[in-house]
């Protein structure tokens, strides 16, 4: 599905030489629009995803705000109020619901809600503000801690939503149902009774009894201060847990140090009686003594049977008798050892049982001064108790009073509370996410679209045909797999190619568009510099040849001459040695030696430039010039010349007017539409006939995206479909 762009008035198809005059529109499919994305995906593509990451950036770094909604239903009693003084409070309309709606974003609930928040609560909601605030700074206030409110009444239904918004998502469910709650609150106390006797009379004695039962609480609380108690019973089980466990202690002590000292007697004992201290257990374990004695007892085995072969004196004896006196040096150090451990240990076991003996002392003296306290302790806190339960009663008691006169002329009801939100409303990453996606796109294509329409260079078969306004003779493909050096002789080499084909269908088209009969003179030139003509040049006119025209290829660019080099020729020949040597024209050219003529293929024939010169006006204007390239024409069908680009010099303008019909090259995305434009309307203005334009340099998969030329997808939808 395409959609015709009618071009601008600027770009009217002004009248050919062909006798055309329908204005010519471009028309683009999705295809073009596709292709236009894709030649400027490495441009549009940057732009967009900066674009769509900087607007992402700036979105996820909004404040974290968390959003939660309590809902309420209003009922509508099935009943009839005959009492004009009862107010009636169902709702019956709709008018009735924006009413309470109203009266939910009034600032007097607000207020309400404000004054209800305890302490705790109101730290919930300063959380979020904490962290930003600097040293000394104080919290937002508690009005503005409430947040934005939104109340809706749901189409079609009785039924409102509070919702509320808020940094801190306990915060907002909080709020939330806060404003339910005091939003019932003032209907209760809105609708009939409040200033009965029975109601102010209890709230009077309820504000009585409150003020009994904190005087009571604070004498309780003064007691406790001043008798350092947290509570009798609590510090009752506390001294009672230390007995215990100080009891428990101590006779583990005693225990322990009965032992140690009988230990200590039994090795008195010994000593007095000089008895061996080895025989005492504790001794006999302790430390190294056991592997002492095990060695002890096996030298005396090695002595008692070296007694039986050897002497007292003798070495080995000697030895042993020498190794068991150090193993009884070592076993007494050890015995003293044990001694002396065993002297400190019931030192330690001594002391800590003075202590603990100390510190059970103390805990009965503590025990004694709590039976003292209790009997003024449990005075105050029964006094406490009752004013507290009175107190209860009473507000109860008010509470069912209040309630009771307006409970049944409530029509609302909490439906579903609010719940604190598990993640904020915003900033919505998945949101984001789509918005920049959606942006990136947007931005890619409007970046792509823009620079197709900004960009003026020669890019589609439209901008010669429609822009432009000439007939496009032909596309050549680029050529970047064929060697420099083969470019220019394709065709005179033979050589099946794709370039070779199109030159052959870029004849085909130069022999359809001209009106002349041979022998005729045709102007080859581009824009600017490396458009190709000169190849093209070389190729158009070996096609003529290789169709058994009689073509000489002139080489018109003084200033900067290729011809004689592609076809390996000196250029020391040609016209400027010519024009230097006189100017004068020979009844057969082939034979003046001044001008070269050259042979390089079957029926076609080079005419260098001869030279280099930085002024070839004074040649070009001059009278013999037109008339050299006419005397031409009686030996030649077709004279082929190459000039420099317009954009560069004024050389193909003044050849212009001395030849016949004139082929302009145009190098895809290289020479600017406006520019060609300007130099075929001088072209033309010369009265030449201007067969049109070959766009050279696109790729295969270019030719067949860009031109959308009228021939060229029926050619290849023919010809393709037979081979």
């Amino acid at each position: 599905m395409s959609s015709p762009l009618a071009a601008p008035p600027s770009h009217r198809n002004p009248a050919s030489l062909h006798g055309n005059d329908d204005q010519v529109v471009e028309r683009r499919s999705l295809r073009d629009y596709y292709i236009i994305l894709r030649e400027r995906l490495w441009i549009a593509l940057p732009i967009a995803l900066m674009v769509a990451l900087s607007v992402g950036y700036i979105q996820a770094r909004e404040e974290k705000m968390y959003s939660a909604t309590a809902t309420m239903q209003f009922e509508r009693p099935e009943r009839i109020v005959l009492n004009e003084q009862v107010v009636d409070s169902s709702v019956r309309s709709e008018v009735d619901l924006n009413t309470y709606k109203q009266i939910l974003e009034s600032s007097r609930l607000r207020t309400m809600v404000v004054q209800s928040l305890a302490p705790e609560e109101i730290k919930i909601l300063q959380r979020p503000y904490l962290k930003d605030l600097s040293p000394g700074a104080t919290p937002p206030s508690v009005n503005s801690l409430v947040g934005r409110v939104n109340v809706q009444s749901i189409r079609n239904s009785f039924l409102i939503s509070v919702t509320v918004q808020n940094r801190d998502p306990d915060g907002a469910a909080m709020l939330a149902n806060r404003f339910t709650k005091q939003f019932m609150h003032y209907l209760i106390e809105n609708v009939g009774g409040k200033n009965e006797f029975a109601v102010d009379y209890l709230r009077s004695r309820a504000e009585e009894l409150r003020l009994e039962s904190e005087a009571a609480e604070t004498r309780l609380q003064e007691y406790k201060r001043r008798s350092n108690l947290v509570s009798l019973s609590a510090s009752v089980d506390i001294v009672a847990d230390r007995l215990r466990s100080i009891n428990s202690a101590l006779t583990t002590v005693r225990l322990e140090r009965l032992n140690l000292e009988v230990l200590l007697k039994q090795i008195e004992r010994f000593r007095e009686d000089n008895g061996n201290l080895l025989e005492i257990s504790y001794i006999a374990s302790y430390g190294s003594i056991p592997n002492l004695k095990v060695q002890q007892s096996e030298l005396r085995k090695q002595q008692a049977i070296f007694s039986e072969r050897y002497l007292e004196r003798h070495p080995k004896m000697v030895d042993l008798a020498n190794s068991l006196d150090v193993l009884d040096q070592q076993i007494q150090r050890n015995i003293q050892q044990a001694i002396s451990d065993l002297t400190t240990q019931f030192s330690k076991v001594s002391h800590s049982e003075a202590a603990l003996e100390r510190e059970f002392k103390s805990a009965e003296n503590d025990q004694l001064r709590l039976g003292e306290l209790s009997v003024d302790f449990k005075s105050l806190e029964n006094q406490a108790s009752v004013a507290k339960n009175n107190y209860i009663q009473i507000l109860d008691r008010l509470n069912q009073t209040t309630t009771s006169k307006n409970l049944e002329n409530i029509p609302v009801k909490p439906l579903d509370e609010a719940r604190p939100p598990s993640a904020p409303y915003t900033p919505n990453i998945p949101g984001i996410i789509k918005t920049c996606i959606g942006i990136g796109l947007l931005v890619f294509a409007a970046v792509a679209v823009g620079l197709s329409f900004l960009d003026d260079r020669v890019k589609s078969a439209w901008d010669v045909e429609g822009f432009i306004g000439a007939h496009l003779l032909g596309i050549i493909p680029e050529l970047a797999e064929v060697p420099d050096s083969e470019k220019h002789t394709l065709v005179t080499s033979n050589k099946t190619s794709p370039g070779s084909e199109a030159f052959l269908s870029v004849y085909s088209s130069v022999k359809i568009q001209s009106r002349l009969d041979f022998p005729k003179s045709i102007l080859v030139t581009s824009t600017i510099p490396g458009e190709g003509k000169t190849m093209i040049s070389c190729n158009l006119a070996a096609s003529f040849a290789r169709h058994g025209k009689r073509v000489l290829l002139v080489d018109c660019d003084f200033r900067r001459p290729m011809l004689h080099r592609h076809f390996k020729q000196t250029n020391d020949l040609g016209l400027i040695a010519w024009f230097e040597g006189g100017a004068k024209i020979a009844d057969d050219p082939l034979s003046d030696p001044l001008l070269g003529i050259t042979k390089v293929d079957e029926s076609l024939y080079l005419l260098r430039s001869g030279g280099r010169s930085k002024s070839p006006t004074e040649f070009l204007e001059n009278p013999i010039f037109s008339q050299f390239l006419d005397s031409l024409k009686h030996h030649f069908d077709l004279v082929v010349v190459d000039s420099p680009p317009m954009g560069a010099v004024t050389d193909a303008l003044l050849i212009s007017s001395s030849t016949d019909e004139v082929l302009y090259v145009c190098r895809f995305n290289r020479a600017y539409r406006k520019h060609i434009r300007l130099y075929i309307k001088n072209l033309r203005e010369s009265k030449n006939e201007l067969l049109g334009v070959v766009l050279n340099g696109l790729s295969p998969r270019r030719i067949e995206y860009y031109s959308n030329y009228r021939y060229y997808r029926s050619y290849k939808k023919y010809y393709g479909a037979q081979s």
